[in-house]
Parts: C-alpha cells; structure tokens; sequence
C-alpha cells in the first residue's frame, strides 16, 4: 500500500486539522507603493490614468475586494494626483466602510450612465486629449461604454501597467502564497488517509471544502478536481463522478485564496500497489518536473523551462509537441491574486524570469484510456535562482514524504 493513503476518514481527519500560526496580510503603506509605481510607469509611457474594474488588479492597488457585475464600480489612478473611487450611489457607504485608504468616492444613479462618470474624473485631472489604460480584465461591455463616452480618449491595455507591478511578488506576497501552499498542501495529505474503496470523487471534493474553510481560507476551495483510474488522463477533469478502485491512480488538483493569494498543489498517487506502467509514468513525471525546475535561473526564458520538461518526456517516446500520450498543454502558469496570470511557461514565451515571480511547475503527462499523472508545486524565484514552495513528492510509493519527514 502507497504510504500514506488510505487508514482514516473524513471526520477524523477534519478534526486532526488545525490551522498554523496567523498570516501577516498586505500593508496599506506596501498598497500606497504600488500605487506609485503604477504612477511612474504611466508617466513613463505617457498614460494619463488607470481605470481599474471590480478585479483582481482594484484589489492588487487598493485591497477593495468587490463582486463583479453589470453595475460598473472601480477606481481611477491618476498618472499625478490622488486615486478616485468610482460607485454606485447605493452603495457607498459599504463601498466607503471597505476602505483601507482615499477618500473620495464619485457616485452615478441606476439611469446615470457611468462611463460618463469615469470620464469626467479623467477629464477633470488631464484633459481631453488623454492616453486611458483600462484594466485588461474589464468586461468588454465597460470598455465599450468608455470609447462611446470619449470618442477622442486613447485607449490602451492597462496590463502595460499592472502586469509589471504584479509579476514581481513582493517578499510580503511570497510569504502569503507560502502561508495558502501550507495549508492546502496539509488538506492534500489529509485526504490522502482518507481514501478508501468505493469513496466517490464527490465525497472528496465535500472534504477539500470542509477542510480549507475550516483551515481560514477565504472561501471554499474554487477548483477542487478529484479523479479516480482512467478519467486522471483528463488535464481538468470529467463531468461524472467516480468510485475508488483498488489499484487505480488519484488525482487531486485543488488550492484556495489566503487574503487574495492562491495556492494550487496536485498530487498523483496510487490506491494500493502501483503497477510496472503506473510507476514508469509516475517516474518519467518526476524527471520531468525535476528539469523544469534546474532549467528555471533568473535570466532564462520561460519558453525554456517548457522545453526542459518536454525534452524529457519526448525523450521517453511520448509527444511530440502537444501529441497524446505526452505533455498536451503547457509546463506551468503564474500565479498570485489569480490562480492562472503571467508568466506562462509555453514555447515562445521569450519573457525572462526575473526575481519575485512565481509559476507552476506541472509537466502532466496523459495517456488517454490509461490514466494520468500530474505533480504540480510551484515556484518563486529568488535572486540566485528557484526556490520550491511546497517540496515534491519523493516517490510513487512515498509520495507525502513521509519517510523524509
């Protein structure tokens, strides 16, 4: 039997759970520096003002956490000057009780149109003839509204300024992905144990979100992919759920949000005793995961990092390229404020990796019909090179690291 699969259940192991020490959240006086390198490098490339949506980039500047929806409701940072938030008029006493700093908030009424709003402000600290970069993540609808309500405005994706403040983790962010990594990599181990057979992948899934509400996320986990046998070959997953089977390869793809910072960890492993084929896939993964990470040095490519783990398993025979049974995606993802953001790690991807960013390290390989085996840990990149989060599996039969610890 693989160590540490199978032996509890779920209530004993909610109940052996318990949360490590509280996290330090992001500071205003960091918030208010990122407000002002947004505004040097608008100045830089001769943008007016940043309009920021209901996103994760509002939250990212501000630390307003807001729902999305049809009603525009956002921010704009000046190029020079102080930030303005932008409301509905009904909800601006809770927009101004959610405030970590700024004062001014401009509201629009239900037959108002706010885009006309979101002009004046602009107008009224630059002028007519203005460069506006819109949040990259704004629904297409606001941005239409936008262009309709200032046909002379020069628009231009805001990503040329919040992507370059927020590739770059701060050491405070690092530590919070840490703290979210810590946590979710507990909940893998947990349900580890609590495997069984005839358990459903749905049974899981209702362990996954027990336990990360009850280790302080923010929420319920929002993926939490659980695969039995064959259905692991499936990158995300299968829309019917599965029962456990003795000898059948699990996987579990699942991380939640810490004050907005994801983490994201998958594990493969067998229930009962892995098979010659299980293990030679479960072997070739590792390799592959294990060049990603030698290839990731400041300065390399991202495209780089993709082409060390897919090397090792076109090697193999697998592949080539996308071709199944093989890699059929990229070898990782950023991640942050969102769980999937830049750098990718994808073949003409020519982006450096620098110090601060952090990615997903996951060269899945898939053999349709059979099974799958993906292991997913990330990583940040310190000044002289990659450092893991969450440390890899030791082996197909260890693969909690038990025997490590």
């Amino acid at each position: 039997m693989t160590l540490g699969v199978g032996g509890s259940n779920a209530a004993a192991e909610l109940e052996r759970l318990s949360a490590p020490a509280a996290y330090q959240p992001i500071s205003i006086e960091e918030r208010l520096g990122r407000i002002a390198r947004a505004q040097r490098l608008m100045a830089e490339q001769g943008i007016d003002a940043l309009f920021l949506e209901a996103t994760t980039s509002l939250f990212y500047f501000t630390g307003l956490d807001l729902w999305a929806s049809e009603r525009l409701h956002g921010a704009v940072i000046p190029a020079d000057g102080d930030l303005v938030y932008i409301s509905p008029a009904f909800e601006e006493e809770k927009t101004r009780a959610m405030l970590l700093f700024g004062e001014e908030i401009r509201t629009w009424e239900e037959h108002q149109d706010p885009a006309r709003l979101v002009v004046e402000i602009i107008q009224g600290l630059s002028g007519t003839q203005v460069v506006v970069g819109i949040d990259e993540a704004a629904p297409f609808f606001i941005y239409d509204a936008l262009r309709t309500a200032a046909p002379r405005f020069e628009f231009v994706n805001g990503s040329r300024i919040t992507g370059p403040c927020r590739v770059q983790k701060s050491t405070a962010e690092i530590a919070l992905i840490q703290h979210a990594m810590d946590l979710t990599l507990a909940i893998q181990t947990a349900a580890a144990r609590i495997m069984t057979e005839g358990i459903s992948t749905t049974e899981v899934q209702q362990f996954l979100i027990d336990a990360h509400l009850k280790m302080g996320c923010d929420g319920p986990p929002p993926f939490r992919i659980v695969l039995f046998g064959e259905p692991t070959a499936y990158p995300h997953g299968v829309p019917y759920p599965q029962a456990l089977k003795a000898g059948d390869m699990v996987l579990i793809d699942t991380g939640a949000r810490v004050d907005g910072y994801f983490s994201d960890i998958t594990r493969s492993y067998v229930f009962g005793e892995p098979n010659a084929r299980q293990r030679e896939i479960w072997a070739l993964e590792h390799q592959a995961q294990a060049a990603a990470f030698n290839a990731a040095q400041i300065g390399s490519s991202a495209a780089r990092v993709d082409a060390a783990a897919r090397g090792v398993i076109e090697a193999a025979g697998l592949g080539p390229g996308y071709a199944v049974p093989g890699l059929p995606h990229r070898t990782g993802h950023g991640l942050g404020l969102d769980v999937h953001e830049p750098p990718y790690l994808v073949q003409g991807n020519d982006t450096p990796l620098g110090k601060g960013m952090c990615f997903s390290n996951e060269p899945m390989i898939c053999l349709y019909g059979e099974f799958g085996v993906r292991l997913e840990d990330h990583i940040h990149m310190a000044k002289d090179g990659p450092r893991w989060f969450t440390e890899p599996c030791s082996s197909i039969d260890d693969p909690f690291n038990i025997k490590i610890g």
